[in-house]
């Protein structure tokens, strides 16, 4: 019923159209069409939700017949063509994931009698139906898809990035990786700049079907082309490898999931804890090593890891555990370590933050708030007010907000007022004008610690380039998960966030500060080889996070270093630190082989009178 009303309801229209005025509709229509077209060159709307957000182009300039006061007009026209309405149709069986009726649609425009000009808009759309229907299983569809890419190019209509991914993911169906992988290094050689998405289809493939050379060669690819995978991928790329039993692989795996992926979900936690489960990952390793290396390696990589390769030998014992406040694994007690930020990465996110704010901020609003920050500043802290007035209240509080400041005024060092941000709406009106809130203000605008922000702004820029800038904590219960922090990248922010952001709880008797832990929650190696890696299970405040914690059976579990038991790792480690000038009674200790250690000692000591 709907695919006869479909194609019934474009063949009149078509019709019309192109019987009535023939000689002067179909060159208005070339006009008005043409910039349209150009102008969706590398997107499609309903399709580009599925897809990734697809790279927005410059409009192209409207043609001089529709300049002025004939835009309404043309774009009125545009719309009322067989290509508008056939857009309009396919778009409908986008958002419907109606393959059969796009496809009727798309046998009635090819029909002579009603023939209707096919632009890569209409291709992509067509394309991306035929790709979902493909990937659940359905060949037809890969079939349909195929032949409709076939006559684009035969039709010399040049394919774009979304087209090749749609491709791609056909080929994917069919389960043949290599084609899937061909039209992304086709797209690099036409200059067209592969996306991950483009990639996708090409290394789940590859990993599906057991080739872990293939999906290397895909991985490789990516790096080439500055195109960063994502936890779906690493999470393949492991458990293709660890499928093959290549455990230097993993190892790489793993330390490259610990720089792009702070906290794994479920299913990539549950490839890595069958990995630690396996045999090839328990003959993975060696019994001995330099634990001077190691500890080199730790000190050079800024701590939490060594990159040395597996340490130790046998079968693992892996499971979940909890942290306590101060980092100790619940399950073998191992402590983990806080990873420290290099300052100019600090100075460098600074910057990036003003490029950033003054783009999308008014320039001379924020430049006025960093000179008033630079004459009242540093702070120790930095409170985002808005979020703290609202929180578990549907009317903004001003005395929640001050129970804040003098909480965390209080456990600061300076014991200064913390900057509180506020949007100057809020300053000047609604709850702002009652006398003790106006006193509030008053005292804090007095002390220099009030930074009201202007009309139009998003205070959010000003708070966190403060809390940046100053080194300062950030008060708030803001996940910073939004648009404006998505810009920031994956590589610094959520570093600096967790080792500044300060949550709340509320309860009767005020204000509960949920300080940043003292160690980092992020994939840790620990210089004895065991592995403690962060899932995104729990929230650290209400339900403690869950974590991976996977430690060699066959080691014997001490206070500190469950996996120092090697007479020789202790004599290392002991002469290491002795001529690093650390304590080596205190190192002695925490291997808790006092009469080894001292035996070592007394020959290091003989050696260096």
């Amino acid at each position: 019923m709907r695919l006869a009303a479909a194609a019934g309801a474009l063949r009149p229209t078509a019709a019309l159209l192109f019987r009535s005025h023939p000689q002067r509709l179909l060159p208005s229509l070339r006009r008005s069409s043409l910039p349209l077209a150009r102008r969706r060159r590398h997107s499609y709307s309903s399709t580009s939700t599925a897809l990734d957000d697809p790279p927005t182009t410059t409009p192209a300039p409207a043609p001089p017949a529709a300049r002025g006061g004939g835009v309404k007009a043309a774009r009125r026209r545009a719309r009322e063509s067989p290509e508008g309405i056939l857009k309009r149709q396919l778009d409908m069986c986008s958002r419907d994931a109606d393959l059969p009726t796009a496809l009727a649609l798309y046998d009635a425009a090819l029909d002579p009698a009603t023939a209707v000009p096919l632009s890569i808009y209409h291709y992509n759309c067509l394309l991306y139906l035929c790709s979902n229907a493909a990937a659940g299983e359905s060949p037809d569809a890969a079939k349909r898809g195929f032949e409709i890419f076939a006559r684009m190019e035969a039709q010399g209509v040049e394919p774009n990035e979304a087209t090749l991914t749609s491709v791609a993911r056909l080929a994917a169906a069919r389960r043949d990786p290599a084609m899937a992988f061909s039209l992304v290094r086709r797209m690099a050689d036409i200059g067209t700049p592969p996306r991950l998405r483009t990639y996708g289809p090409a290394l789940f493939a590859y990993c599906d079907a057991g080739d872990a050379d293939g999906a290397g060669q895909v991985e490789a690819h990516m790096d080439a082309a500055g195109v960063v995978p994502e936890e779906a991928e690493l999470a393949a790329l492991l458990r293709v490898n660890a499928g093959k039993g290549r455990a230097g692989e993993v190892y790489r795996l793993l330390h490259r999931m610990r720089t792009l992926v702070r906290q794994v979900g479920e299913t990539t936690a549950e490839v890595l804890e069958a990995w630690f489960r396996s045999d090839a990952a328990a003959e993975a390793g060696v019994e001995e090593w330099d634990a001077r290396k190691v500890k080199e390696g730790v000190l050079k990589g800024g701590g939490g890891w060594h990159g040395q390769g597996w340490l130790g030998k046998g079968q693992w014992n892996v499971g979940r555990s909890e942290m306590d406040t101060k980092g100790k694994c619940h399950r073998c007690e191992e402590k983990l370590v806080c990873i420290d930020i290099d300052p100019s990465e600090t100075e460098t996110f600074a910057n990036s933050l003003t490029e950033l704010a003054c783009k999308r901020e008014v320039r001379e609003d924020f430049l006025r708030f960093q000179e008033w920050l630079h004459r009242h500043g540093p702070f120790d802290a930095v409170i985002d007010a808005a979020n703290v007035g609202l929180y578990n209240s549907k009317a903004f509080s001003f005395s929640q907000v001050n129970s804040v400041v003098n909480g965390i005024q209080r456990i600061t060092k300076s014991k200064k007022l913390p900057l509180i941000v506020l949007h100057r709406s809020r300053v000047n009106g609604g709850p702002a004008k009652l006398p003790h809130n106006q006193k509030l203000l008053e005292g804090w605008r007095n002390a220099g610690a009030l930074y009201a922000t202007p009309p139009g702004s998003n205070d959010d820029w000003y708070w966190l380039y403060a809390a940046v800038s100053c080194r300062s904590l950030l008060v708030t219960n803001d996940e910073m998960r939004d648009h404006l922090f998505q810009l920031l990248g994956t590589s610094f922010f959520p570093r600096w966030k967790e080792k500044h952001q300060v949550r709340l709880t509320y309860s009767g008797r005020g204000p509960a500060f949920h300080l940043p832990p003292p160690y980092s929650i992020v994939t840790q190696e620990s210089e004895a080889g065991s592995w403690h890696v962060p899932t995104t299970t729990g929230d650290d405040i209400e339900n403690p996070r869950q974590w991976i914690c996977a430690t060699r059976k066959s080691s014997e579990k001490s206070s500190a270093l469950p996996q120092a038991r090697s007479l020789k790792f202790i004599q290392q480690t002991v002469l290491y630190n002795f001529r690093d000038g650390t304590d080596i009674a205190q190192q002695s200790s925490e291997k808790e082989d006092l009469e080894a250690a001292g035996c070592v000692m007394a020959q290091v000591l003989a050696k260096s009178s």
